[in-house]
């Protein structure tokens, strides 16, 4: 197996970990969180950090220049009041809006409200429904500036979405060419038993996107996201860096929410996949 250069695997993870830390189960409060992300914005594994993702009826309590990414539960028809209101009105520079697509708003409806609403150089991710929605609202991002959202995971086991679901949602998004993020469940790089939840490795699902790139079947993507072997992951990551794989398939994975930064960065320190900068000097 041809071994990655470093910096090519390295880059792989740039800006993948977005910090949810005032989410569940973190829930590290907002006077906590935003000290908390301005350290790992000045510390080594920086590059590794995204934007600090946050409540929007809560933006105007973030009281320093982060980029944020602003949570709308309830869907896009608030976000206008959100950012009008001078006193709700975030420090930080905005980059993405993330909103939930309640029942009675077609997905066609929401997308052009983010058109109406939002500037070019700000994102939005639409979460995509566990439902029979979900391809109507895929078919509604695909070719717009806006992005999809997959839940995967959650307090609840019924949070997680199998192999096989997550895996055909994955399909679907990269058949379409249409980037997306994820959010909750992805607490570590490997799949695992966590309890009575069944959680999903972030790499597991790095690597089925790459897969799904080059024509692999659902099925197949299954298998990539069941696999349980730290080892053999970090083996088919490097594998995957090595030969341009992994940066493509960052095209289509943007990044993920976790509640815990240091977590993930645990995890790839321990497989050998990121390294601390006096151990990459050594």
């Amino acid at each position: 197996m041809t071994a990655a250069p470093e910096n090519a695997l390295e880059a792989a993870f740039h800006g993948l970990l977005d910090d949810a830390a005032v989410f569940p189960p973190g829930d590290l409060p907002l006077a906590q969180a935003v000290p908390a992300h301005q350290l790992h914005r000045s510390a080594w594994y920086a590059p590794f950090v995204g934007s600090f993702v946050c409540p929007a009826t809560r933006a105007g309590e973030v009281d320093a220049p982060l980029e944020l990414s602003l949570t709308l539960p309830d869907g896009p028809s608030g976000l206008a009041g959100v950012l009008a209101a001078p006193d709700r009105r975030p420090l930080g520079r905005l980059v993405a809006v993330e909103v939930a697509l309640p029942a009675a708003v077609p997905a066609a409806e929401a997308v052009a409200l983010l058109d109406a609403q939002l500037p070019e150089d700000v994102t939005g991710f639409v979460e995509v429904p566990r439902d029979e929605r979900q391809s109507a609202v895929l078919d509604a991002l695909s070719g717009t500036r806006h992005r999809a959202k997959f839940r995967t995971g959650g307090l609840v086991p019924q949070a997680h979405p199998d192999e096989a679901e997550l895996a055909g949602s994955l399909l679907a998004a990269v058949r379409r060419e249409l980037p997306f993020k994820c959010t909750a469940g992805l607490h570590h790089a490997v799949r695992h038993t966590d309890g009575t939840l069944e959680q999903h490795g972030f790499l597991n699902v790095l690597l089925a996107t790459a897969a799904a790139l080059y024509g692999a079947t659902q099925a197949q993507l299954a298998q990539l996201l069941a696999e349980r072997d730290p080892q053999q992951v970090a083996r088919q990551v490097v594998a995957a860096a090595a030969d341009g794989r992994l940066a493509q398939a960052r095209t289509r994975f943007l990044s993920f929410g976790t509640c815990s930064i240091t977590d993930p960065l645990t995890d790839l320190t321990a497989l050998g996949l990121v390294h601390r900068p006096q151990e990459t000097d050594a």
